[in-house]
């Protein structure tokens, strides 16, 4: 396919994060000819998700470090006299101090195979356990490299890689059925995930003394029934990406989950928010006195705008200086500081920190009792959702497909062509490339921050309640000056994110050392390592650690584009994932960048109505048989009923 690409396009998108795949399919839907290619071999970049066996192939990929493509004709001889080439990277250095342990017990004496895999899989960790398990299992000790472990595992991202192939595995999921060849289809559908899920639970059955025990090889064996998320985000219910979910029509190709509940962590314990009505006077920690107390205050927060004279005098502070004058108490202060707002004692100031809440308490109740949504299978569902809708109207798909340089006319200072691994030079009037695709040499003026991630899986949550099915965000406030709260987002099996009888943990934080300096605090206060001791022993307070991977991700989002060297005036810049909880920033770059190329086209426009298109012209047909298969929409509540339904329904 790639040898038979057309030579020319109107707009030629390198990298399939979340705002390159928006921006991809605003163009395409407004009948801009699209090139959407990514040198690497599954949609994402790094707002990807992945299986267990596809995250240990991610791993290695990164710890050896090497050129993408290996051999590609020189592009030099390509460039004309009147022309200039801006050289792309060939490699991807976003992501730093790669650390993987497992504290699971290792029982590998057999070789053990991922469900459906294509090869054996011996995985990359560093082990936690004692120097004769990790050498039973085949893996690296404590202090070893990690890069001194193979791992000789399908590269494989567990949603499906084609946009049009994609579309159909939604409609296997709507309809029951399964495909043995699609990753996703072989995570059970909803009406058949009880039976199968309770599959490996019969593996167990002749250890009845050790049923909670999870091995590394379950893990291992239960691979495909992780999503780990590379980047941790959620959703805001009245977001800008749910209303451009909702406008555009792209929500029929993803589901939705509530997150169940927000937590707080006080001296030392988990403890659970109120932050709806119901849940304020349902609450058994808030006195009577303190659940009007906060009802009031809820109230203000909400029509705080229309008050000015009650937060004026204050403008100057932090938001926690002003918690400390109004009528609550330093139980309230703390719950709507860190758990509302979301918020730090410094982060904020008074008028941020009021619209923080009132945002939040105005994502209350749309499809749940908490403001925000986790999609089913993970965040990576979200760039292909867009990629999807961006191939319906014609875009066209290039994975593993290298740009080795943009090329520049000398005389009108514009990028005009760009030259791929094949050497073929592909025309385009317009060029959006993500930060991670340019060179040192580009760059070199560029200042980046850090995040800090850590991804765990855990064998029961953070907060006992009687159903094991619980979403929950929990922000722990950083204790020393300097350092950053840090966010956890913990999910459960329902989301499709992890295999039963575990959970899987997100931490992030903005980074101000390694990403394991910053978190593992924070992963020693809520979490024990798993030994076969704890088991044998009475029930352990804290969930069990089974493996945890560190690592710090490049946050380009602050970047100014002038701080990039000579770009082109038509050549467009995305940044990466940033800090933040929700996807605003990634739409609003999308949306901005949109208008730039076409300064008069709506962005991301509802489908048409088959009704309202008239099939004279062959121009038309391409949107007439793909709109015939949407359903009509004539008001948001209806589009919101159809495409984004009440998140419990699609549950476990």
């Amino acid at each position: 396919m790639a040898d038979n690409l057309p030579s020319e396009f109107d707009v030629v998108v390198i990298g399939t994060g979340l705002p390159e795949s928006i921006i991809a399919a605003a163009c395409s839907r407004s009948g801009q000819r699209v090139l959407h290619v990514d040198s690497r071999s599954y949609y994402g970049g790094n707002w990807a998700s992945f299986s267990f066996s596809g995250l240990l192939s991610w791993l290695k990929e990164h710890q050896e470090n090497s050129d993408i493509v290996n051999e590609c004709p020189p592009w030099q001889e390509k460039i004309l006299e009147n022309e200039e080439a801006i050289a792309l990277s060939r490699k991807d250095k976003t992501i730093q101090h790669v650390e993987v342990f497992c504290y699971a017990s290792q029982d590998l004496h057999e070789d053990v195979e991922e469900a459906g895999a294509l090869q054996k899989n011996h995985a990359s960790v560093t082990s936690a356990n004692s120097t004769e398990a990790a050498d039973s299992a085949c893996l690296p000790t404590e202090d070893q490299s990690l890069s001194t472990a193979s791992c000789e595992i399908p590269t494989e991202q567990t949603p499906s890689s084609d946009p049009e192939s994609a579309l159909e595995v939604n409609d296997f999921e709507a309809t029951g059925e399964k495909e043995n060849h699609c990753d996703k289809t072989c995570v059970p559908s909803t009406s058949e995930k009880e039976t199968s899920e309770n599959v490996p639970m019969a593996e167990n059955t002749a250890e009845q003394p050790k049923k909670n025990r999870i091995t590394y090889s379950q893990i291992i064996k239960e691979g495909r029934r992780f999503n780990i998320d590379l980047v941790s985000k959620l959703l805001y219910s009245r977001g800008l990406l749910i209303d451009l979910l909702i406008k555009s029509n792209v929500s029929r190709y993803a589901e939705f989950k509530n997150i169940t509940r927000i937590l707080a962590f006080r001296e030392g314990r988990v403890e659970q928010v109120p932050c709806s009505r119901a849940d304020v006077f349902n609450s058994k920690q808030l006195t009577m006195v303190e659940k009007r107390m906060l009802m009031k205050f809820l109230t203000f927060c909400m029509e705080y705008e229309e008050h000015p004279d009650e937060y004026k005098a204050y403008e100057e502070i932090t938001f926690y200086e002003y918690l400390k004058t109004q009528k609550l108490t330093p139980n309230l202060q703390y719950f709507v500081l860190h758990s509302i707002a979301m918020t730090s004692e410094t982060a904020s100031s008074t008028i941020d920190g009021l619209r923080a809440t009132k945002n939040f308490l105005h994502c209350l109740g749309r499809y749940g009792n908490t403001p925000f949504l986790f999609p089913l299978y993970g965040q990576g569902e979200l760039p292909q959702c867009f990629c999807r809708m961006c191939a319906v109207f014609g875009g066209i798909y290039c994975l593993r497909h290298l740009v080795q340089c943009l090329v520049v006319d000398k005389e009108s200072g514009k990028c005009k062509a760009i030259i791929d691994q094949f050497g073929q030079r592909i025309i385009s009037k317009h060029f959006l490339v993500e930060d991670s695709y340019f060179s040192e040499n580009t760059c070199s003026h560029v200042q980046y921050r850090q995040i800090s991630r850590a991804v765990l899986i855990t064998d029961k949550s953070v907060l006992k309640t009687d159903s094991d099915q619980q979403i929950s965000i929990l922000t722990v406030p950083a204790e020393e000056p300097g350092a950053f709260a840090v966010r956890v987002i913990e999910l459960c099996s329902s989301t499709m994110t992890c295999m039963k009888g575990t959970y899987l943990v997100h931490l992030t934080c903005t980074s101000s050392k390694t990403a394991r300096e910053d978190l593992e605090p924070v992963v020693q206060k809520l979490f024990t390592p798993y030994t076969e001791k704890e088991i044998e022993n009475e029930e352990v307070e804290k969930p069990r650690l089974l493996w945890a991977l560190y690592f710090n991700m490049r946050d380009s989002s602050d970047v100014s584009r002038n701080s990039y060297n000579d770009l082109p005036s038509n050549v467009y810049v995305c940044s990466g994932p940033d800090c933040a909880l929700g996807n605003d920033n990634a739409v609003k770059q999308a949306e901005a960048l949109f208008q730039q190329i076409c300064p008069n086209e709506d962005f991301c426009p509802p489908p048409p109505n088959p009704e309202d298109i008239i099939l004279d012209g062959d121009s038309l047909q391409p949107e007439a048989s793909e709109s015939s298969a949407i359903p009509e929409a004539n008001s948001e509540t209806l589009r919101e009923s159809a495409n984004l339904r009440n998140p419990e329904e699609p549950s476990e």
